[in-house]
């Protein structure tokens, strides 16, 4: 698997598993959905991606974006 898929796999689970803990724990846990998000837009935006700097350190393939 590359990097960029991995990244997209983790944001993907993190996601799903953001909105299974706000339906039910808490509502509060949608504050976890929004900073997924917004911690996408920035990574679009500045190319810099923390999730994407700990798998590749971890030793998986780079791929086109990261």
């Amino acid at each position: 698997m590359s990097l960029d898929r991995a990244v997209l796999a983790f944001a993907g689970v993190m996601v799903l598993v953001s909105v299974l803990l706000t339906q039910f724990v808490s509502p509060y846990f949608l504050w976890f959905t929004v900073f997924i998000g917004v911690n996408l837009i920035q990574s679009s935006v500045t190319g810099f991606c923390p999730a994407a700097s700990v798998m590749k350190k971890l030793g998986l393939r780079p791929g086109c974006a990261f």
